[in-house]
């Protein structure tokens, strides 16, 4: 069990309504015509209601001492499933959602999360949908979170989509659209606007520091395998943290799993792995509390 307060900026709640959009894309293998035909053919234990879910990763939390976990929508027009969930377990669950800012009814769907349906956190995969993030519809989802005292998650750099890449459906996106550089002007301009940056840049570790460095609105979640450093030889996890906690102190790095799915549940490897380098980095007992639960407080709430 986890001798510090845990909490995990970073886990998806892959509901029903998150397979039966999976199921409706025109790649979707011709056998798996249905939620429960993908849920067989990857071997997931089907999510039941959103309830049951909330109920069944409040246990896993329960397990794995996890105090509280965000969990995010992770299709967009999903926000209800993960608004149920944290109405049933307020204490332990906060919401965030993505949404595709190339459709017109985003803003309205971004105003109804924050407002009717109490979410956190409006989730950006700029990579995936096919936009620049110094569009002017970013702009305008910075101002609504400005106004709702939101946070705004953006997932920079590589984008591989584990779920995607097994059903044989599109997940090769342009990643070019994901520099963390391009949020420093509208983060500049909305200094009230926490924004998050998952797995250190996803690869744009370099730019993620420098973004960093000058916009104070900006924290990293350290979530996933962070396989990303694959890409820069002998670049080791280590290093990454090392670097991360140079530029952005501990203040403003949030542990983060990147958990989805059932029967895996909580990903307890990433969490020892992350635990071993900060051991391995000698940082005090009190940074690693705030990077592993203090910081999430922080920005979440209790």
């Amino acid at each position: 069990m986890p001798t510090a307060v845990v909490n995990d900026s970073h886990c998806h709640f892959f509901s029903q309504q998150f397979f039966e959009t999976l199921a409706a894309e025109p790649e979707a293998p011709p056998t798996c015509n249905s939620a429960g035909d993908l849920l067989r053919k990857l071997g997931w234990d089907p999510p039941g209601s959103p309830s049951e879910l909330a109920d069944r990763w409040v246990a896993e939390l329960n397990t794995s001492g996890v105090t509280c976990a965000a969990i995010m929508s992770s299709v967009p027009g999903d926000e209800a499933s993960v608004a149920l969930a944290v109405k049933r377990h307020p204490k332990r669950l906060v919401g965030m959602c993505m949404l595709d800012l190339t459709q017109p009814d985003a803003p309205t769907r971004a105003l109804r999360a924050l407002t009717e349906y109490g979410l956190r956190c409006l989730c950006l995969f700029p990579a995936m949908h096919g936009y620049a993030l110094d569009d002017d519809r970013v702009a305008a989802l910075f101002h609504i979170a400005a106004e709702h005292r939101a946070m705004v998650f953006v997932h920079c750099g590589v984008l591989s989509v584990g779920v995607r890449k097994k059903l044989g459906l599109r997940h090769c996106f342009d990643a070019r659209l994901g520099n963390p550089l391009a949020l420093v002007p509208v983060a500049s301009k909305h200094p009230e606007v926490p924004v998050i940056v998952p797995h250190f840049g996803g690869g744009f570790l370099r730019e993620t520091l420098m973004a960093g460095d000058v916009c104070s609105s900006l924290h990293i979640d350290t979530s996933s395998s962070n396989a990303w450093t694959k890409y820069i030889p002998g670049l080791r996890l280590a290093d990454v943290f090392r670097q991360a906690l140079e530029v952005f102190s501990a203040d403003r790095l949030l542990f983060g799993s990147d958990s989805s799915f059932f029967p895996r549940g909580w990903q307890r490897p990433i969490y020892e792995h992350q635990l071993s380098v900060m051991d391995e980095l000698g940082l005090a007992q009190k940074t690693q509390e705030r990077i592993l639960g203090g910081n999430f407080t922080r920005l979440f709430g209790p």
